[in-house]
């Protein structure tokens, strides 16, 4: 499915990144959330190209949509 996100335990501490790079998936999420663009991406960070950015995107979107967050209390 993710042909591009690898995960590794001696890159990253195993966080998942584009593979052949040490660019974690969160790190391009966090570029994007602080108002970075494709094309600014893509000149600072060479070693991506347009088909790595967008599959980090849909693992974070695949991530978040298998989410279940549960509200629990706990009573002592």
């Amino acid at each position: 499915m993710f042909q591009l996100i690898s995960y590794d335990p001696k890159i990253l501490s195993g966080k998942p990144h584009i593979r052949g790079t040490r660019l974690s998936v969160e790190f391009i999420l966090e570029l994007f959330a602080s108002g970075a663009t494709r094309n600014e991406l893509l000149e600072a960070y060479p070693q991506l190209n347009l088909t790595a950015i967008e599959e980090a995107l849909r693992y974070a979107a695949s991530t978040v949509k298998n989410e279940i967050l549960l509200d629990l209390q706990v009573e002592v």
